[in-house]
C-alpha cells in the first residue's frame, strides 16, 4: 500500500477541510454541518457562483473559493460528488438573493446529486442554474460532446463565472457567458503514472513500466490510445493535434493555455511541455493572449499532465482580465 499521510482515510476529506479552513480563515469559513467552504468577504448583491466536486483533485474545488471567483465550494469524499444536502446547504448560505449559479464537471453522480440540490433550492424559492464543464475531447466524440468529462478547463469557466457573476450579470445573464467560455474550450490529458487513493491498496489504474495514456480521465476512466514513452515534444504534438482537430483555431486568433499536472508532474517538466505548446500555436499563427502553468486539477499524486486551451473573443476577454484571488489561484487584471 502507498504511504499516504493521512489519520483514518475515511475522514480523510473532512479532515482536509477543517485543516485548510483552519489555514486560510482570514477568508475562509466552513459551511454549518456540511464539507462546504464558503469566502467571507464575498459580495452579497449578486448571483451566488458556487462550484463543487469530488476531493482528491486538490486545489480544485475548495481552492477557488475566493474573490472574483467561486463564492463557496461543496466537496465530496475523495472521487465523489458531494450529496445533494451538501450542495444545497452551501448553495443557502453563499445566496443572497440573486439566484445561485453551479458550475462543475460533467459525471454522473455530480449531476445527479446537483439536480436534486437545485430541486431542494427551488422549493425553498431559490432560483438555479447550472453549467456542466465538459472540456476533455478525448472523452467522446464531438457528437456527443454532453458525454464529455470535465478536467482542468474547470479553472477557465469558474474564472469567467466568476467574474460575470461579480459584474452584476443577472441568473441568466452569467450562466450564458459560463456556457460560451465552455464552448470555446478543449482540454486533453495524458497519464504515466497512477495516483492512489487512501486506504486503497491498488493504485487507481494501472500502466506498465514504458507505457503512457493518452486522454485519460482524471479518475483513472480510459482514453484513446496508449502508447510507449516518448519526448516531451512527441507527447504534445500528438495532444495539440487532437485538440485542434476537435476545435480548430483560426490564424490571427487569441487564445488562453493552462498546461496542468495531474499530481506529480513538476513544473520543470511542465516548462518542457509548455515550450512545445508555444512553437506550434506561433507555427499556426495563433497569438498566446495569457498562459499559466500549474498544479489546480489534480488525481492524487498521478504522473502526467493536461493542455487546456480557451478561444478568446472580446467578451470572454474582458471577464478573463478581471482580477481575482483565492489561495491557490489569482489574476491582477490588465
Amino acid at each position: 500500500m502507498a504511504k499516504k499521510i493521512v489519520n483514518l482515510p475515511e475522514n480523510a476529506a473532512a479532515e482536509m477541510m477543517e485543516g485548510y479552513i483552519a489555514a486560510y480563515g482570514r477568508c475562509l469559513e466552513k459551511v454549518p454541518d456540511v464539507n462546504g467552504v464558503l469566502y467571507k468577504n464575498r459580495r452579497k448583491d449578486k448571483v451566488a457562483l458556487v462550484i463543487g466536486g469530488g476531493s482528491g483533485h486538490e486545489p480544485m474545488f475548495a481552492g477557488f473559493a475566493g474573490r472574483g471567483l467561486a463564492d463557496a465550494a461543496a466537496c465530496g469524499n475523495i472521487f465523489a460528488s458531494p450529496d445533494p444536502f451538501t450542495i444545497s446547504e452551501t448553495a443557502k448560505a453563499a445566496q443572497s438573493g440573486k439566484g445561485v449559479l453551479f458550475v462543475y464537471g460533467n459525471y454522473a453522480g455530480d449531476k445527479l446529486n446537483f439536480d436534486m440540490a437545485e430541486e431542494m433550492l427551488n422549493d425553498e424559492g431559490v432560483k438555479t442554474a447550472h453549467v456542466r464543464v465538459w472540456d476533455d475531447c478525448a472523452s467522446a466524440p464531438p457528437e456527443r460532446i454532453e458525454d464529455r468529462r470535465g478536467i482542468a478547463g474547470d479553472v477557465f469557466v469558474v474564472k469567467i463565472a466568476g467574474a460575470a457573476c461579480d459584474a452584476g450579470l443577472f441568473l441568466e445573464e452569467a450562466a450564458a457567458v459560463a456556457e460560451k467560455a465552455r464552448a470555446n474550450l478543449r482540454s486533453i490529458g495524458v497519464a504515466v503514472s497512477p495516483g492512489r487513493i487512501p486506504g486503497n491498496e491498488k493504485p487507481a489504474f494501472e500502466l506498465g513500466e514504458n507505457e503512457i495514456e493518452y486522454g485519460m480521465g482524471l479518475h483513472g476512466e480510459p482514453g484513446i490510445e496508449r502508447a510507449a514513452m516518448t519526448s516531451a515534444d512527441e507527447l504534445v504534438t500528438v495532444m495539440y493535434q487532437h485538440l485542434v482537430k476537435d476545435m480548430p483555431l483560426k490564424k490571427g486568433g487569441r487564445v488562453c493555455v493552462l498546461i496542468n499536472s495531474l499530481g506529480s508532474t513538476t513544473i520543470l517538466e511542465m516548462g518542457i511541455v509548455y515550450r512545445r505548446v508555444q512553437q506550434l500555436l506561433d507555427e499556426a499563427g495563433i497569438t498566446v493572449y495569457d498562459a499559466d502553468i500549474n498544479r489546480y486539477c489534480t488525481c492524487m499524486e498521478m504522473g502526467g499532465f493536461s493542455i487546456s486551451i480557451l478561444r478568446l473573443d472580446e467578451e470572454l476577454r474582458k471577464y478573463y482580465d478581471a482580477p481575482c484571488w483565492s489561495p491557490f489561484y489569482a489574476k491582477e487584471g490588465r
